[in-house]
């Protein structure tokens, strides 16, 4: 397998990931509330989050954007930003190993991650894709009834560390959020961002 691009600061990208083997990396509800708190704490202090989902299938996608390069005196000394995603994939498997007598590795290597080159339209679509997997997956009838995506945190009044606004930008407005999330994603268009994930 071909070595990934380095995460790059300030650059938005596709994330994804899947159980070694296929195998389930969320059993129960307390795996899916547990990862969003270690994403909280790792991937927040260096990237905004604009869309997640998690499958109960093996994989999730998430849809980041790499803050800036920090403001070092020594820019070379910054620790890559590819490192905290590691260190979120390190600290679920070791404590859904416990919680499920399990042990070795958990999460395919290296992670799965496209860069995001295209303009917000195709930021926009590959949101709808994202929240759109549980119904593709067949998990649910509707991608409305999956609780573990970031659908209905975007159309909520409640504090979220999501880029809500920003994200509704892109829709033009909440409505347009809504409108667009009725229709069926192309995946021929948006094929560049989702070419080798795990769908």
């Amino acid at each position: 397998m071909t070595k990934p691009a380095p995460l790059q600061w300030g650059q938005i990208y596709h994330i994804y990931n899947r159980g070694i083997n296929r195998e389930n990396i969320f059993l129960e509800e307390r795996n899916y509330r547990y990862f969003l708190q270690l994403c909280a704490r790792h991937v927040a202090p260096i990237a905004e989050t604009y869309a997640y989902c998690l499958l109960r299938n093996h994989h999730f996608h998430l849809l980041v954007r790499i803050q800036d390069l920090p403001d070092l005196k020594d820019p070379s000394t910054a620790k890559p930003p590819s490192q905290d995603f590691s260190n979120l994939f390190n600290a679920y498997a070791k404590a859904f190993n416990r919680a499920h007598d399990r042990t070795g590795t958990l999460f395919q290597r290296p992670f799965g991650r496209i860069e995001v080159f295209s303009d917000a339209h195709f930021a926009a679509w590959l949101v709808v894709y994202i929240h759109q997997n549980p119904q593709k997956h067949g998990f649910v009838d509707s991608f409305r009834d999956w609780p573990y995506s970031s659908y209905h945190a975007h159309l909520s009044d409640k504090p979220t560390r999501l880029q809500r606004e920003e994200v509704l930008g892109w829709f033009d407005c909440p409505q347009g959020f809504t409108v667009a999330h009725r229709q069926e994603t192309d995946a021929r268009r948006l094929k560049p961002l989702i070419a080798d994930d795990f769908d």
